[in-house]
């Protein structure tokens, strides 16, 4: 049923964007091959089959290995319930405080990402904000919950070991390599425009701060702790890779492209975070509950690909490096 659910949802928001939009779109990208709706819905769509694709070649990657059960690793339900709301509110509460934290300072709403990630951006970022944006992430959802929960459960209920580190290894090198190159030849990323001297600053400082304010967070936040209680509420892999890409979308309301400065603007806004982050936050949900280790996401599919390999340019263009 969910993932029918699922299915509807993301019909509706291609449906929505086409009624919606007017052939044309609202938002700041430009980093986007093209601002045409049905040009965007094209390509998110194909993102979608090649995450599904994805998806399936990660199930038969791991088909001989034991098998795990994560819901163990979670506490008994009315635990592992009253866990998941609490830190489900007290992720609403940091997107709330970074909204009126990055307001004040004049910068852009903190949320999962930088402003200019993936799609580019017109607006002026300081590296001020780059900073903050990547220390107020780092500690309001990977270093106080890690803190936190680490102190009651073990590294393995929190999905931070691995069972088995050289199929692990092997499944990182495969995704990296297939994501790397659909994402080299679908965007055509700046990066091996930049100069030799961009490069090598750029490079290390943009893994640094998207590992620090994007990868981490995301981490801890999501696959170390919600992911094993997403699958102990509802003892269903399929309804927790839903979960997993919903709550990974949420995280992302404040991206700095978005628009809710009009009924329409932010129907447009809410489609296209869908479109954009649902279906990876899900494929990361399929690595964690495949693998039992949050950290294989990280290095197959958030740290090196998309953000270093697509936003070094951006924090290039933030840094003014020359």
């Amino acid at each position: 049923m969910i993932v029918l659910l699922a299915a509807l949802g993301w019909v509706l928001c291609n449906v929505l964007v086409l009624v919606v939009a007017k052939g044309s779109l609202p938002f700041d990208w430009p980093d986007a091959a093209s601002g045409s709706p049905v040009d965007r819905l094209v390509s998110a769509n194909l993102g979608l089959v090649e995450v599904l694709l994805l998806a399936a070649l990660v199930f038969w990657m791991t088909r001989k290995r034991r098998t795990l059960n994560l819901a163990a690793r979670a506490p008994e339900r009315s635990v592992a319930a009253r866990e998941t709301a609490l830190l489900l509110l007290y992720g609403v509460g940091g997107l709330i405080v970074g909204f009126l934290m990055a307001r004040l300072l004049g910068w852009h709403p903190f949320g999962l990402h930088l402003a200019g990630s993936l799609y580019g951006t017109h607006a002026h970022v300081a590296p001020a904000e780059a900073i903050v944006w990547a220390v107020y992430n780092l500690v309001v959802y990977a270093v106080i919950p890690l803190l936190y929960f680490r102190r009651r459960y073990s590294s393995e209920a929190l999905n931070l070991r691995s069972s088995n580190r050289r199929a692990d290894v092997v499944l990182i090198l495969v995704v990296l390599a297939i994501e790397s190159a659909v994402q080299i030849a679908a965007l055509d990323p700046g990066i091996f425009e930049l100069t030799g001297r961009q490069f090598a600053i750029g490079v290390p400082l943009t893994f640094v701060l998207y590992l620090a304010g994007a990868v981490l967070p995301a981490m801890v936040f999501i696959y170390a702790i919600l992911v094993p209680r997403f699958l102990r509420l509802t003892g269903s892999v399929a309804a927790t890779v839903v979960l997993g890409g919903l709550t990974y979308t949420v995280l992302h309301v404040w991206d700095a492209w978005t628009l809710f400065n009009s009924p329409g603007n932010a129907v447009l806004s809410i489609a296209f975070l869908l479109l954009t982050y649902f279906a990876p936050g899900m494929f990361k949900t399929v690595l964690t509950v495949r693998t039992g280790n949050a950290w294989v996401h990280v290095w197959a599919y958030h740290a090196f690909v998309p953000h270093t390999l697509v936003d070094t340019p951006n924090i290039v263009r933030i840094f003014r490096i020359t």
